[in-house]
């Protein structure tokens, strides 16, 4: 088996993740399949691949693997249709890959992508090997002694035509610009003297590799910009990052996130969106950029996930975050209920996991692993700390307590065997849940923590650590002794946290629950038909929505100056635009 076994992270972040049916054609191992099922479990991922070995490792992996020379059995799989075909360096090892192509549009259901990942055959290192005198074949890379054609963007263009398919988009990707700069420098003399423009060659003779989409048909794009709040505990990750970089996988959509003043211009005709993550619109200078959003055809969306009452800034007469938007985008149904007082045009989008991790933990018989991790959590554990420090004194070195972020909580634990991280970014969070047994999660009941979101229980299951909970919004998610411990009191703290530390193995299958639950309800995959019908109804309705805008807001009917894209964005990245639209940290 001579397959790296990795998968094309490019390539896997453009197959769209509204995929039910997706056939990766010479799929080798299936470690795409296998990463993509992370994110989408919910889809029936299958493989064609000629190296039995390969496939062994593929069948494990994914749903279903035919091992057949695919110019000899291009459709292993009936009638079945599929929403994506994938061609990740395969092409280039066949006698015909443009027959191959034609008889696979067959099976590409109406709406289909299909990606191709090809080797450049005018990058620069060619070009120097043959100077040089050198066309050696290798194992692995341009020079593989498996390929038989060789494509250019040009020649690749030409493919996909030829299939019936229209070209929607190519990326490059380049591994060693400043080793072709050098090498372009070096030849411009001789570039110049053959008429070609040493800049344009550059651009043909970087990329390594090209990665196409191409569709049956052209579809109008989607242009969805947000506002991002400067990454402090996952909440943009989860609420911005993660939903855009999802929808970006979406071939009519084009998602930008930015903090910056760079930005495309758009159709004037398309739908464009604009989403102003916990913006703080106030007075006549917070309204300058919805106005000029406005005049530039966006519908604008204000994205908030807290309770707006208990956030002082926001409590200012000026302050017009939800009513001077077109419609606002929310995390829960309580604090939706909330919003809609101020505007009436709310969603609720829940938090959601865009990849499950595979599970690690449970790995230490003889020792427990009990994770606490949060922001502004310093009002929800100390009613319980005498009984955490009763429940070491109990089990001694079979507990091991690791705290992010909360000196005082792990200040307060009567031993030595616990650790603490300070504040760090979301994937350092993440990988440290994901070692751990127990994530213990106390929430108070107060109307803000009512208002919150469910997402560290999603992200304990995900990685399957299991969740020990108060009641305080994990009721409603967790079944207890199932997915999950939901305790009320000292008392069942105590005796369901020894029940876990005693019975590991009962433990695990609760993780396991919890790690299926979210699997099959709780996938961000899931939830992208629905976020994108939502947008396109906006659109539609959009006329409707200006007229009620104005009426909750008049001042927006002013013309605005300096409209543009570009001065938009000034506006919303701008350090210094306290009284526009800035964003708000959490614990405002």
């Amino acid at each position: 088996m001579r397959y790296p076994d990795a998968a094309n992270h490019d390539l896997l972040g453009r197959i769209p993740l509204t995929a039910r049916t997706i056939l990766d054609v010479g799929c080798g191992t299936a470690a795409l399949g296998l990463e993509y099922k992370q994110r989408n479990p919910g889809c029936r991922y299958f493989g064609i691949e000629s190296d039995p070995e390969a496939c062994v490792v593929a069948a494990a992996r994914i749903d279903f693997v035919v091992g057949a020379d695919v110019e000899k059995v291009p459709l292993p799989f009936g009638d079945e249709m599929f929403d994506c075909i994938v061609y990740g360096d395969i092409l280039e090892h066949l006698t015909d890959p443009w027959a191959l192509l034609r008889a696979q549009m067959e099976r590409l259901a109406p709406g289909g992508l299909v990606l191709i990942c090809m080797p450049n055959v005018e990058h620069w290192s060619f070009a120097a090997k043959l100077l040089a005198g050198n066309w050696d074949y290798e194992d692995v890379g341009l020079l593989d002694r498996t390929h038989l054609r060789w494509f250019s963007s040009r020649s690749t263009l030409a493919a996909i035509g030829a299939a019936g398919l229209h070209p929607h988009d190519v990326s490059a990707r380049v591994f060693d610009a400043q080793d072709c700069a050098g090498f372009v420098q070096t030849m411009a003399p001789g570039l110049q003297a053959m008429g070609v423009d040493p800049q344009e060659y550059f651009g043909r003779a970087s990329p390594l590799q090209h990665i196409w989409r191409a569709l049956r048909a052209p579809v109008q794009r989607m242009n969805i910009v947000s506002t991002m709040l400067p990454p402090v505990g996952g909440v943009s990750e989860v609420r911005v990052i993660q939903p855009m970089r999802a929808l970006g996988s979406v071939p009519e959509i084009t998602a930008i996130v930015t903090q910056q003043a760079e930005m495309p211009a758009f159709d004037a005709d398309s739908p464009k969106f604009f989403i102003l993550h916990r913006p703080l619109l106030a007075g006549e200078e917070g309204l300058v950029p919805v106005r000029q959003l406005m005049a530039l055809g966006f519908v604008v969306i204000c994205e908030f996930d807290d309770h707006p009452d208990y956030i002082p800034v926001l409590q200012r007469d000026d302050v017009q975050n939800f009513r001077a938007v077109h419609a606002v985008q929310t995390s829960t149904v309580p604090l939706g209920q909330v919003l809609v007082e101020r505007n009436p045009e709310v969603v609720v989008f829940p938090n959601a996991i865009d990849r499950l991790q595979e599970p690690r933990n449970f790995a230490d018989p003889d020792c427990t692993k009990l994770f606490f991790g949060g922001l502004n959590r310093e009002n929800d554990w100390p009613d319980w700390l005498a009984t955490l420090n009763e429940v070491i004194g109990l089990v001694g070195d079979r507990l091991h307590i690791h705290i992010v972020n909360d000196a005082a909580l792990y200040d307060g634990l009567a031993t030595t065997r616990k650790s603490f991280t300070p504040l760090c970014d979301y994937e350092t969070y993440l990988d440290l849940l994901a070692g751990s047994d127990i994530s213990f999660m106390p929430l108070a009941d107060t109307v803000f923590n009512r208002c919150k979101s469910d997402l560290k229980f999603l992200e304990a299951a995900a990685a399957r650590v299991v969740a020990l909970a108060s009641p305080t919004v994990y009721a409603g998610v967790i079944e207890d002794g199932r997915t999950g411990m939901v305790f009320h009191s000292a008392e069942e703290l105590k005796h369901k946290l020894l029940f876990l530390i005693e019975n590991r193995d009962a433990a695990r299958a609760i993780g396991d629950q919890a790690r299926h639950y979210v699997q099959h309800h709780r996938m961000l995959a899931d939830q992208l038909a629905g976020r994108i019908d939502w947008y396109r109804s906006l659109w539609a309705r959009r006329e409707a929505l200006t007229r009620a805008l104005l009426a909750r807001v008049p001042e927006l009917a002013s013309p605005a100056s300096d409209v543009s894209i570009e001065t938009v964005a000034a506006a919303v990245a701008s350090p210094e635009s306290m009284g526009r639209v800035v964003v708000l940290s959490r614990g405002s």
